[in-house]
């Protein structure tokens, strides 16, 4: 596991790229509960003005934050999580569609223990997740 003395502001601590299909929407779809029909059919989608099929928007969220927990060691360390929803991810039905995750410490708080991860998440090469950011801790009882 990182240490807080190790980390610069600036520094990259992972960068990741992670790929929807069609099917990973319905099987998100399924464990969350969320069937909303414009994350698995385009004719739903496009009917209400969308160029197609979304993920969704908690999934690309979730899946963001994982570099984090890998770097981390420990999803426990986790303090806090925040995004704004920038653009959608379409996911085409044959290609699906990928997100690249860039993760690099933008703030630490050595009184605190505390750190601040920011992400840059985006899909073919525009930002979906503003202010993405992480709070992690480094303290002892995390």
């Amino acid at each position: 596991m990182p240490t807080l003395e190790q980390l610069t502001v600036g520094d990259e601590i992972a960068n990741a790229t992670y790929r929807f299909t069609r099917d990973s929407l319905v099987r998100y779809a399924g464990a969350s509960g969320d069937f909303n029909a414009i994350h698995y059919r385009d004719d739903v989608a496009v009917a209400v003005g969308l160029p197609g099929v979304l993920a969704h928007g908690m999934l690309t969220m979730g899946v963001a934050v994982q570099p984090v927990v890998e770097w981390l060691g420990d999803p426990g360390r986790v303090l806090g999580y925040q995004v704004k929803f920038t653009r959608p991810v379409l996911v085409d039905p044959v290609e699906g569609a990928e997100i690249e995750v860039l993760a690099k410490v933008g703030a630490v708080t050595a009184e605190e223990k505390t750190a601040r991860i920011d992400l840059t998440v985006t899909f073919n090469g525009d930002t979906v997740l503003g202010k993405a950011q992480v709070l992690v801790s480094f303290a002892a009882s995390a």
